[in-house]
């Protein structure tokens, strides 16, 4: 039997989901788990969010180890994550400082710098990537204040270092090269004018990779410690790129990828870049073979993981979307405030934005149907930019599994709505290494296994 392990890392999760076929289905199996999040760290006597990289390699490792502890050992191995997070690294390959999460403010001060250099409308029409504060692009520039690109020999983002971590090699992939704001959305390679004009080292910026390349094999060292040697493939090592690519999509349908983000959006063979799409807030993040999903980032279901951390996760997310049910009220908050990007107590940040306090089940409601109402906007806006009508809006990813959400989205969009899978990203992944090996003829080969193998369903 030939296996393929997916290592799907997400911002509050991460899981091993190994993956085998018979030529018509795809069987796969979830062998590990452990938990993420971003912690408050101090650099330079500053405090900060980062993230625990070390910890992190250590549970891929862990993984890795199960993989042989079951005798299931993987033909082919590929990581992904989310987008715009990277490691610097020194002359002996350590990250600089570590690794800083997109959350951390330290972007208040650089943004207005990076745009005086080169202002934002001129950064969209050559790269099609909406404005967020946490944009590569601009965490960038506080590493070249401070001091931290001096050091820097490379740059890896998140999943090409731990890639490199395993094998030795360094390369950089390019959907989640694209979530930088640096890459050219014509020429589909780092956009030198920019990193000129910010006066970033065009040293740390190498050619980009296609999903499907091999990076390399398992180091001896790690070969030692997991137990087996294995391949290294790319996958789409953005995790919403990989999570596209498993959607049952026909033609170019909408989707919502549904997890910590809500990414919304239509797969496009160009860039849109003209001023409607970027009033709009819509990116243009790479996919496979130079195609574009055309998107826009919503606040997800960070929220409701935050309120169910702040109740000390006495609820599970079916418990709190049942109370939402019999909660519900008719406050409107913008979800993509930035007071929501990060505040010290996600509850308080709502009851003061509706200016009352809530109950439980009032504040989950809150989320599911503003969350809703802004996928109805955000739709909106995606078929005035296209010129589109679309009948039906695909949900994939974990949030996929929200009954009430799904319910609240389709009385709000008045589309037909296709939910599922679940594990959309881990199987993205997977048939991007099954598609480098041979085992399968493509995208769109996958998806259609994928129809035949998982729970898909019309809300």
């Amino acid at each position: 039997m030939q296996y393929f392990l997916a290592i799907d890392i997400g911002a509050s999760s991460g899981r091993h989901i190994l993956c085998h076929t018979d030529g018509e289905k795809l069987y796969t199996e979830e062998i590990y788990r452990f938990q993420n999040g971003a912690i408050y760290k101090t650099v330079n006597g500053r405090t900060c969010l980062g993230w625990e990289h070390e910890r992190l390699f250590a549970e891929i490792l862990n993984g890795l180890k199960r993989a042989k502890e079951i005798g299931k050992i993987p033909y082919s191995v590929g990581i992904d994550t989310w987008g715009v997070d990277y490691a610097l690294l020194d002359e002996n390959d350590h990250p600089i400082d570590g690794v800083y999460a997109y959350r951390d403010g330290r972007t208040e001060q650089t943004i207005p710098r990076v745009h005086a250099c080169v202002p934002f409308e001129k950064l969209y029409g050559k790269t099609g990537i909406q404005f967020a504060s946490f944009n590569t692009v601009y965490q960038l520039l506080d590493d070249l204040q401070t001091g931290r690109m001096d050091k820097a020999q490379s740059m890896l983002m998140l999943p090409d270092y731990f890639h490199f971590r395993l094998t030795g090699v360094k390369k950089q992939e390019y959907t989640n090269a694209t979530t930088t704001g640096m890459v050219n959305a014509v020429t589909h390679t780092w956009d030198e004018e920019i990193l000129s004009a910010l006066g970033y080292k065009k040293s740390l910026f190498q050619s980009l990779s296609q999903p499907t390349s091999e990076v390399g094999e398992f180091t001896d060292e790690i070969a030692k410690i997991v137990g087996y040697k294995a391949k290294v493939v790319l996958p789409a090592t953005h995790d919403t790129a990989s999570a596209v690519l498993a959607a049952p999509l026909e033609k170019q349908t909408p989707y919502i990828s549904s997890g910590t983000w809500s990414l919304l959006g239509v797969e496009q063979n160009y860039a849109h870049t003209d001023e409607r799409a970027r009033k709009s807030g819509y990116s243009n993040e790479g996919g496979l073979h130079g195609s574009f999903r055309l998107q826009k980032n919503i606040m997800g279901l960070w929220m409701i993981q935050q309120v169910r951390k702040e109740l000390d996760n006495r609820y599970d997310f079916a418990t709190l979307a049942d109370m939402a049910r019999e909660s519900p009220v008719d406050d409107e908050i913008d979800v993509n405030d930035s007071r929501f990007l990060a505040p010290e107590n996600m509850t308080e940040e709502i009851h003061k934005t509706v200016g009352r306090t809530l109950s439980v089940g009032e504040t989950a409601y809150v989320i599911y149907n503003n969350l809703a109402l802004d996928y109805a906007h955000s739709l909106a806006d995606l078929e005035r930019i296209t010129g589109e009508k679309y009948e039906t809006l695909n949900i994939i990813g974990g949030g996929s599994k929200n009954e009430l959400l799904n319910e609240l989205t389709k009385a709000k969009t008045g589309k037909r709505i296709i939910t599922g899978p679940a594990e959309g990203t881990a199987l993205g992944n997977l048939i991007m290494q099954m598609t480098a090996a041979g085992v399968i003829d493509g995208v769109q080969s996958g998806r259609n296994m994928i129809r035949k193998s998982f729970d898909i369903k019309e809300i």
